[in-house]
């Protein structure tokens, strides 16, 4: 079995002092023209091809600066099989890169389809084996069980919907459930599962949760609930939240680095206003300092107090 991703996570961000995770997210309208080919329309062969070239120069750009990445799934499922093809290669590449993958797919399912999703992507012989994988549990406990049990086996982790960053994740997650809301209940049970994914080296659980930097107090809270649980925060940088919020509910570390998670950006790292060009000396040059900017803000948020 790998080590578990909980110490695997927590080991790279520590080292890098900071908890940036980039998102890849690759927008087709927001293709920069250095990489655009052909109509761009999803099923064209050029355009999976445009994608790929676009996400592996992206790893170029985050190789041995950022503890992972997270692709999110449907950007490429709307590439129709071709698109499929370019995730297996963005995660095959980013491994090569010594980066770690979170695939951001949201699956959630009960019984033999929820073993299938897991053995696509968290068994250690996955065709599309990721690092850790996002889930939703609203289908309830037993949903969550086979992927659970898959990385238990693989050492990968999850990250499973609790509090989520987007204007309507209060319609259902902030309902009143026995005096408390929905998500708390969620992140309990997390918080019970948390030693079966359990890094012996940290202390940290891979059984992790998705917080979003948007709703900073509740991500407060959900720590307190979750005291042992990986954080993976949304929102920071082109959703509006700013560096303080993504880290609210991160705890102090050994050397009193806050930590415990990792911080997505997608768009405000890749596709920074100005990268909109056509030259690829430019581009690099507006990615690295969109990138350095994220790094910086974070890490200073997450610095150790006198």
């Amino acid at each position: 079995m790998a080590e578990p991703f909980a110490d695997r996570l927590i080991h790279r961000t520590r080292a890098l002092g900071h908890p940036l995770c980039v998102g890849f997210d690759p927008h087709l309208g927001l293709l920069p023209p250095l990489f655009r080919r052909g109509s761009m329309a999803p099923g064209d062969q050029e355009t999976a091809e445009a994608v790929a070239d676009f996400c592996l120069a992206m790893l170029d750009r985050v190789a041995g600066r950022v503890a992972c990445i997270k692709p999110q799934s449907a950007f490429f499922e709307a590439l129709g099989w071709r698109g499929i093809e370019v995730l297996d290669r963005v995660m095959r590449a980013a491994r090569e890169r010594d980066l770690l993958v979170i695939l951001d797919a949201k699956r959630g399912d009960v019984g033999s389809t929820a073993e299938g999703y897991a053995a696509a992507y968290l068994s250690a012989d996955a065709p599309l084996r990721a690092d850790a994988l996002t889930v939703n549990p609203y289908l309830g406990g037993d949903s969550l069980e086979p992927f659970l049990m898959a990385a238990e086996k693989s050492g990968a982790g999850l990250f499973v919907l609790v509090k989520t960053s987007n204007p309507g994740s209060g319609d259902l997650q902030d309902r009143e459930a026995q005096g408390q809301p929905i998500h708390a209940h969620v992140a309990a049970q997390l918080a019970a599962a948390a030693p079966r994914l359990a890094g012996p080296a940290t202390g940290w659980s891979g059984v992790g949760a998705v917080v979003g930097a948007t709703y900073p107090e509740e991500a407060r809270q959900a720590r307190e609930r979750m005291p042992s649980n990986l954080l993976l925060v949304p929102g920071f940088g082109a959703q509006g939240a700013g560096p303080d919020a993504a880290v609210a509910a991160f705890s102090a570390g050994p050397d009193g680095v806050l930590e415990g998670g990792v911080v997505n950006s997608s768009r405000g790292v890749l596709f920074p206003d100005a990268a909109n060009l056509s030259d690829a000396k430019a581009w690099e040059r507006e990615i690295d300092d969109a990138l350095a900017a994220a790094i910086t803000a974070l890490a200073k948020a997450v610095a150790a107090r006198p």
